[in-house]
């Protein structure tokens, strides 16, 4: 009977060897994010620097993001990156867990400017991965109207030519900032009214996409775009003579952060991948390649000039969470502009 024993607990403990090291072998690291976020060669080098493969799984909006980390109650998901306003949300419903500090060693890298930011005060759930500032920009060459702020989209001479974002926070916001409001305006009669401005600019609209917006501009399809910072720096490098505009009227600025759900299933490993890109090299390798503002300040020196800004040339307005009804209100007026526009 002992030797029957002996024989099921020697059984047990090599399945239990095996299965170890089947998932060692098998190591996942599951990233959450929007399509092109990182160059391959640094998903690859993490692979290689500990074993754990990158799936990489991607959303079209941070709304769609958020849909589905609380449908997971926020597991299936090792680590996600998203915008600064949907992760204020995602921490108040019990979404993010905590960064291991102890692993992540190269927190101090970042920047002072993008820590203790209103999404995240105490520095305790996310890594600021880029900021932006969307932009107008257009090509001299197809309009003679001297482009100086929001309200120029709406000029009859842009019919039809205008390329725009598809974040309805955004568009809202843009036109609250036309009339002299803030983007994060709370009273309803109030984004009523620009939701009625809003319908006045549909006939200048020619296309209403968030992937490779500037590519209209590019081909000629738009005169005009109103662009993501990495599009305004994809835009530039194809085509320098394009003008960069930034709206009189204010700017909206913004902090795309990584962050790690509450039940993610390999927590250690999204910590290691933070500080993996928190290194100078690999930081720098990112932003470059996506084209948006360097929030690692160690690696400055190693970045295009056109992404590097200190806190006294940002002067912009964060997009920020509000409140039901003028949430409510402001997804009525989209859909209204989009029905207006011809647009699914």
């Amino acid at each position: 009977m002992k030797k029957k024993v002996f024989a099921i607990a020697l059984a047990a403990a090599a399945l239990s060897m095996t299965t170890a090291v089947q998932a060692e072998e098998n190591k996942e690291l599951v990233l959450y994010t929007w399509e092109g976020m990182f160059p391959q060669e640094v998903l690859d080098g993490f692979t290689e620097q500990t074993g754990t493969k990158v799936i990489y799984s991607n959303f079209d909006t941070d709304e769609t993001m958020l849909e589905k980390l609380a449908q997971a109650k926020g597991g299936d998901y090792d680590l996600v990156i998203a915008d600064d306003y949907i992760i204020e949300q995602a921490v108040e419903e019990g979404l993010v867990g905590e960064i291991d500090k102890d692993i992540v060693t190269n927190f101090g890298n970042i920047n002072p400017i993008y820590q203790g930011q209103f999404y995240d005060p105490d520095d305790k759930y996310t890594v600021p991965y880029g900021a932006g500032i969307p932009l107008i920009v257009y090509d001299p060459e197809m309009t003679d109207l001297d482009i100086r702020g929001y309200q120029d989209l709406w000029d009859p001479s842009l019919e039809d030519s205008v390329a725009i974002l598809a974040n309805y926070r955004v568009i809202n916001g843009i036109t609250l900032l036309s009339m002299g409001k803030s983007m994060n305006e709370e009273d309803v009669d109030t984004i009523a009214a620009a939701g009625e401005k809003l319908l006045e600019l549909a006939p200048n609209i020619r296309m209403i996409q968030d992937d490779n917006t500037q590519n209209a501009l590019l081909n000629g399809e738009a005169s005009v775009a109103f662009l993501y910072t990495s599009q305004v720096t994809a835009a530039l490098n194809e085509n320098p003579d394009l003008k960069v505009v930034y709206p009189e009227e204010g700017l909206g600025f913004g902090i795309m952060g990584a962050f790690i759900p509450s039940k993610a299933p390999n927590a250690k490993a999204a910590n290691e991948f933070l500080n993996y890109i928190l290194e100078p090299d690999i930081f720098a390798q990112c932003m470059n390649y996506i084209g948006y503002i360097n929030t690692n300040q160690a690696a400055d020196a190693q970045m295009n000039p056109a992404l590097v800004y200190s806190g006294d040339e940002i002067n912009g307005e964060y997009i920020e969470n509000i409140s039901a009804q003028a949430d409510e209100q402001q997804n009525k007026n989209w859909t209204e502009f989009k029905a207006a526009c011809g647009a699914e």
